[in-house]
């Protein structure tokens, strides 16, 4: 009987630290980003961006500034975005999950933070993205405490770059840095690249006929196998649905994120985009 009671005190005992909002990777991820919204301001932060700030660079990209109601809004040192309800698979053959994905883009240097927050089977689980400082890696934790993997090494670093890269178009302050520079390809195109740390990489942008960002699209970017090993397989982000938002920015409102493998294209990331917001 005593074993028994023991056996349910346990239990309880996990079930209630799975259910409690508390997590030490949340925490982590909570003190990171308060330490870097502090070290990361702008000399620019609070002026208006005109016109002439981009007059640098391709016709496109201005156009798709203007269009989307970028011009007369504050320069931001950083960039927050939200995704409810997330399609996500790690991996071909890994676990389909439905997560909540919260991301930190910083300009003043290439930095990204982003938090998973999912379950497995009723576990909790979470995953930290990182990049900061040229390191890039990708943590996953179950139960709150179980490492389940730590992806990290210099072609971690490229992927975290090139993820940063891919998402620059919604904070314009990056557009303005000197790690970024862009090459009109067509009317319609851009090519993008960004050095850092020693790190360099590239990636085309696509534009449609009204000037909204639709795709990037890299083969800078390398896939983490089950293995451990990791994989250049060319990827595509794409954007749509864009709306105007409470700010008068139009934003797109989907987001996929797809591995182009030479048999077939696997998106593993599907989501809503809930909410953008900035620190002016």
């Amino acid at each position: 009987m005593a074993i028994l009671i023991g056996i349910i005190i346990i239990i309880g005992s996990v079930l209630i630290w799975f259910h409690i909002p508390y997590s030490p990777t949340k925490k982590s991820f909570s003190e990171d980003i308060e330490a870097l919204k502090k070290s990361n301001h702008l000399e620019e932060q609070g002026q208006i961006f005109k016109a002439e700030d981009f007059s640098h660079l391709p016709h496109v990209v201005q156009e798709y500034l203007k269009n989307c109601g970028y011009i007369g809004t504050h320069q931001m040192s950083y960039l927050k975005m939200e995704y409810y309800d997330v399609d996500f698979a790690q991996g071909k053959k890994g676990p389909k999950l439905k997560i909540d994905y919260t991301q930190y883009d910083f300009v003043s240097e290439p930095c990204r933070m982003a938090l998973i927050d999912s379950s497995m089977f009723g576990v909790p689980f979470e995953g930290y993205d990182y990049y900061e400082n040229g390191v890039g890696g990708m943590k996953g934790v179950i139960a709150k405490g179980i490492t389940l993997f730590d992806q990290k090494g210099s072609d971690m670093d490229k992927a975290c770059l090139t993820t940063y890269l891919a998402e620059c178009m919604f904070a314009p302050s990056i557009l303005l840095q000197d790690y970024i520079a862009f090459e009109e390809i067509s009317d319609y195109e851009v090519k993008a690249t960004i050095s850092y740390k020693g790190q360099t990489v590239s990636g085309i942008f696509t534009f449609n006929e009204q000037y909204e960002y639709i795709s990037f699209k890299t083969k800078d970017r390398a896939v983490a196998n089950n293995d451990g090993t990791m994989e250049y397989i060319p990827w595509t982000a794409q954007c749509g649905e864009y709306k105007i938002s409470d700010n008068g920015i139009k934003y797109p409102t989907k987001f996929k994120a797809i591995w182009n493998y030479p048999d077939e294209d696997f998106v593993y990331f599907d989501g809503t985009i809930s909410e953008v917001s900035y620190e002016e």
